[in-house]
């Protein structure tokens, strides 16, 4: 069977609501509740990303100047797992590469939000569907220059090639870098880009790349051509999960307590050793809700309980 020849997982963005550009709606600059009638799904279509608000950022662009980000508190976690200690010697660090949330994201659904410009103000915004708040659209509402470095990083490779893509990011890779977590924010939004980070881990066999994704099909396309070095793990919660379940994905399932997680029998990973260990890429485990969630959702009362509990749930930026 050819599964490049025709989509496993259609995106029809005329089912919602279509290119139409509704009225403003009053919000803070958290954005909706996803709960609610409104949650701004109507701005995705209408403001897709926008290109002339962030025109000036962009003018300063230099590709290649930190295009990359230190690690967060929980990656540096990660950084004392023995399993993944092979690609950190010689004083070799834990960098991500990251992307503007949602904007990035063709096949998010329970966690679709993006920041949008309304009146000169970042908001976010939830998608119709959204069950959990993307804790990194969140970072981006409230953080400048975290929003515009996943912009500018989105910017200068969205249009390009392949082969474009693979020279950039080769040439701008910090030296020193030994892991790298793809997309703490953001996901492979085309194929294109997604072989590029298989061709770059490829062409570095020493370092280690690893990446949770929604982008299923893109993955399926390439079944067979992984690199051992690049670990791709399946979230749940986008519009191709039942591609998980027909091709047997490795996958990580969000949870909002503790109880959950045992009950499906899943591993809580607290620090990206699941995600990132090379011998256990095949093993399904959960992740704790975490990050700011809409006013009144489940998922807010799941981190309030959380939080009474005195449960490990969150992690700094």
């Amino acid at each position: 069977m050819n599964i490049v020849s025709k989509p496993l997982c259609r995106l029809d963005l005329r089912r919602q609501g279509g290119p139409r550009r509704p009225k403003p709606f009053a919000g803070n600059d958290l954005g909706q509740n996803a709960q609610s009638g409104h949650t701004g799904l109507e701005y995705f279509n209408a403001i897709p990303y926008n290109r002339k608000l962030q025109a000036e950022s962009w003018k300063k662009l230099k590709i290649g100047e930190n295009m990359f980000s230190n690690a967060n508190v929980k990656i540096q976690e990660l950084a004392k797992h023995p399993d993944v200690q092979t690609f950190l010697e010689n004083r070799r660090k834990i960098y991500s590469f990251d992307l503007i949330s949602g904007h990035s994201c063709p096949f998010a659904d329970k966690c679709l939000s993006k920041v949008i410009i309304v009146d000169g103000r970042r908001k976010i915004v939830d998608g119709r569907n959204t069950e959990y708040r993307c804790f990194s659209a969140s970072q981006e509402a409230l953080l400048t220059n975290v929003y515009n470095k996943r912009s500018n990083n989105f910017e200068a490779l969205r249009q390009k090639t392949t082969d474009e893509m693979v020279t950039i990011i080769s040439d701008i890779m910090p030296n020193n870098l030994g892991i790298c977590r793809l997309h703490v924010a953001g996901d492979f939004f085309n194929r294109k880009y997604f072989r590029a980070w298989l061709q770059v881990a490829e062409s570095n066999p020493d370092r280690l790349f690893y990446a949770y994704t929604k982008s299923l099909p893109y993955w399926v396309d390439s079944l067979g051509n992984i690199p051992d070095n690049m670990i791709l793990t399946a979230s749940y919660g986008g519009r191709c999960d039942r591609l998980i379940h027909q091709l047997n994905l490795r996958s990580a399932t969000v949870v909002l307590s503790y109880e959950r997680a045992e009950e499906l029998g899943l591993e809580v990973d607290h620090d990206d050793s699941h995600a990132a260990n090379p011998l256990t890429k095949h093993q399904d485990f959960a992740l704790m809700i975490h990050g700011p969630q809409p006013a009144g959702s489940e998922a807010s009362a799941a981190t309030s309980e959380l939080r009474r509990k005195g449960e490990k749930f969150s992690y700094s930026k």
